[in-house]
């Protein structure tokens, strides 16, 4: 099974945007998807549709029912807020063994997707964070920034906390904010200048992850 791990520079940038594409396009090369969001926060019940975890439930064809929403989505809190901070308000707290137990199950599907929650460096429980789980899970990432006025800045300071403990980066998705100063091209190509010999991809705005570029070519060595 090949393993990633999809991160972003923030919140509310475009990662499950980029793990629904990525989990449709391997569908329709014929390879078996999972795709997990194992934590997610802004959770409710009532407008699951609303949710991530609807859609990667959805891009892998499956039905969104009680079990797939589960295994999915096991932490599902309710505030808009760290994982930490709404587990609290819930009086609950990750546990932080049984998350890497839960995502570095064997599974029989070719390909696993993770989707993180919030940024690289979100608090995940009172000693832990994204991070943390990215490099225990010992997969590599696929980092997903915007290309809002602080991208470039934002980018590269975690693009280069990541490499800096030794997690390796499959490529960068530059994902196309409602405010961008400048063409993605332009951002792209200064991303470029810094970060040579990183794969990257631009991503526009779009209505649906079915109409997204081709995002295989991060993970060219599946």
């Amino acid at each position: 099974m090949s393993r990633y791990f999809v991160t972003s520079s923030g919140t509310g940038i475009g990662k499950t945007l980029v793990t629904c594409a990525l989990t449709w396009q391997l569908r329709q090369q014929g390879k078996s998807v999972l795709a997990l969001k194992p934590v997610i926060s802004d959770f409710a019940e009532h407008r699951i549709e609303a949710t991530d975890t609807y859609e990667i439930i959805h891009a892998m064809g499956h039905k969104v029912d009680a079990e797939w929403v589960t295994r999915v989505s096991p932490w599902r809190f309710i505030a808009p807020l760290s994982p930490d901070m709404a587990a609290r308000r819930e009086g609950k707290e990750i546990n932080f063994d049984d998350l890497i137990d839960h995502c570095g199950a064997d599974h029989p599907e070719d390909v696993l997707l993770i989707e993180g929650v919030g940024g690289a460096f979100v608090p995940l429980d009172r000693t832990h964070m994204v991070v943390d789980w990215i490099d225990a899970l010992d997969m590599p990432t696929i980092l997903v920034c915007g290309s809002y006025l602080g991208t470039l800045s934002h980018t590269i300071a975690t693009y280069e906390s990541l490499i800096g403990r030794d997690i390796p980066v499959a490529g960068i998705v530059i994902s196309e904010s409602v405010e961008s100063p400048v063409p993605l091209e332009e951002t792209r190509d200064t991303l470029q200048r810094f970060l040579p010999g990183v794969r990257m991809i631009i991503l526009p705005r779009i209505a649906n992850w079915k109409s997204a570029p081709d995002l295989t070519r991060l993970v060219a060595d599946l």
